[in-house]
């Protein structure tokens, strides 16, 4: 029996972002476009299904005003709860850390391109992972304090790239993006020409094939919510 994910699409508009996570994650997967309001059920209900909860990257801030992130804060925190696993990744990284009590800054400038990041110690979601990797950031904002009691598993110079707490994961970085959306979404940045030739020089087939390494973290994950057995909250 595949493994059930709910993956929850924080992206606004038409974005490779589903596509990008179906393709990684090769699972029985369920996509709510969470920023159009569409939610999955709740954990503790019976029809909640999945073993686990992938959280997109988005073209927001976790902390703008917005009717769909106060609505998944709270879901997601319930989620949490019920120990269900989960895996941020960029946006979703700072939204994990920001709802279990983590903050989220703004950089103030962006963190483009495909950037070396470093583990710190081991952990089940980076088996298999060089010690040392590469992969493609896009981000203003960062984490600037992990949740209290979470553990920080990667890091660069520009700080938290990833972290647990329990059976939750956030990386910064962009596991799943291909060639394709590493180029669409450096064109598509409001920055100087300058800036946007500098990156898209640096989407090389040497870089891409780089970042192959670090997809492992989707079977890691898989394998992470199989094993898993949560104890879900009853209503």
């Amino acid at each position: 029996m595949d493994t059930t994910i709910a993956v929850l699409d924080a992206s606004v508009g038409e974005t490779p972002a589903e596509s990008n996570l179906r393709r990684e994650l090769g699972a029985d997967v369920t996509v709510y476009k969470i920023s159009d309001g569409a939610f999955p059920p709740p954990v503790a209900s019976s029809s909640w299904r999945f073993d686990g909860v992938v959280i997109s990257g988005s073209q927001t801030s976790v902390y703008d005003d917005r009717d769909w992130i106060h609505e998944a804060t709270e879901r997601l925190r319930r989620i949490d709860e019920a120990d269900v696993p989960i895996l941020g990744i960029c946006w979703g990284h700072q939204f994990l850390a920001q709802a279990l009590g983590g903050r989220v800054v703004d950089m103030g400038e962006y963190e483009l391109g495909y950037e070396s990041i470093t583990r710190l110690g081991e952990d089940p979601l980076f088996a298999g992972v060089p010690e040392t990797f590469t992969s493609f950031e896009t981000h203003s904002d960062r984490v600037a304090e992990v949740p209290p009691g979470a553990v920080t598993l990667a890091e660069n110079e520009v700080g938290v790239q990833a972290f647990r707490l329990g059976s939750a994961y956030g990386v910064q970085f962009h596991p799943e993006y291909d060639r394709q959306t590493a180029e669409w979404v450096t064109e598509g940045k409001d920055l100087p020409n300058a800036r946007i030739r500098s990156v898209m020089d640096g989407i090389t087939d040497e870089r891409v094939a780089e970042a192959e390494a670090v997809t492992a973290v989707f079977d890691n994950f898989l394998d992470i919510a199989e094993r898993h057995q949560p104890v879900r909250r009853q209503e």
